[in-house]
């Protein structure tokens, strides 16, 4: 009898039994931390919507919850009486955005293809360089580019928003598609050029398609960091409106009164101006979520 249930209880049936309560735990550890993650990185974005939509004599009311409503925040946001050209900012950023973007994908593309797909001497210098020029901080930029687009009557124009925003955006583009480039099967381009395609040919019609999804999150991440840049905006835009970005404007708002910060209207204006990338994000999280995962082809 004592060996019977000795065997019982040494028996592999009893074992899963024993460790269910350290898979629960885990699972529960699991979603805690999930949950902690989602409410660090909203957190931020509730208070700012709730902000957004309170009165502007209830500013630091500190209730949770959306109370004390009110919709002139975002009324004050539009109103240009008071010199603040939010909507000609959204314009701009949106320009200066697609500029950027398109630039930094055709150019960061091509460049991507080279280094991960032909021989050629000294690409993992190139790809050092690259590294390197996206560590390289902004703010040393700052005084060499306002003196050379004074020089060039540049200041307060797209191209001098443009053209510094992607010496930062290339480095992105050319390290997250050289990787992906890199992981794509020779076989694919030799049987594209076995059956009569060009070099030009076998990347336009068979590598492209296949690197869409790397290609859609690369182009969104290179928007958003354009979206959101505001260093070299700030100086180089030389207080003009008409080519001022969103972030320049809300940084140059002006409240109902004088003397007086406007927190509710910036809030407001800053949930309008997250309202396009949520889009953004919403209308391709299945090819940014391909993208991101891409690491074979069959």
């Amino acid at each position: 009898m004592t060996m019977t249930t000795a065997t019982h209880l040494s028996s592999p049936l009893a074992r899963p039994a024993r460790r269910r309560p350290r898979r629960t735990w885990r699972k529960l550890g699991l979603y805690a931390g999930i949950a902690a993650i989602a409410l660090w990185c909203l957190g931020p974005f509730y208070w700012m919507v709730v902000t957004a939509f309170r009165d502007v004599g209830y500013t630091f009311d500190t209730t949770p919850w959306p109370a004390h409503v009110s919709f002139d925040n975002f009324r004050t946001v539009f109103d240009t009486s008071r010199g603040n050209h939010f909507g000609q900012a959204l314009l701009n950023s949106m320009v200066i955005g697609i500029a950027v973007t398109v630039l930094a994908m055709v150019l960061g593309g091509l460049a991507a293809y080279a280094l991960a797909r032909l021989h050629v001497r000294g690409k993992f210098l190139v790809l050092g360089v690259v590294l390197g020029a996206s560590m390289f901080p902004g703010v040393a930029l700052v005084t060499p580019l306002f003196q050379l687009f004074t020089g060039i009557h540049w200041l307060g124009t797209y191209p001098a928003l443009i053209l510094p925003e992607i010496s930062f955006a290339l480095p992105l583009a050319v390290w997250i598609l050289t990787s992906f480039f890199a992981e794509m099967p020779w076989e694919l381009e030799q049987a594209a050029r076995i059956d009569g395609c060009t070099a030009a040919q076998a990347f336009r019609l068979v590598i492209l398609p296949l690197a869409a999804p790397a290609l859609f999150t690369t182009a969104i991440l290179v928007f958003i960091s354009s979206w959101n840049e505001y260093l070299l905006s700030s100086l180089l835009a030389n207080g003009n409106p008409d080519v001022a970005p969103v972030t320049v404007a809300i940084a140059n708002f002006t409240g109902t009164l004088p003397h007086q910060e406007p927190y509710t209207a910036v809030m407001a204006a800053g949930a309008v101006v997250t309202i396009p990338l949520v889009a953004l994000v919403l209308a391709f999280q299945r090819r940014i979520i391909s993208g991101l995962t891409a690491g074979a082809i069959k």
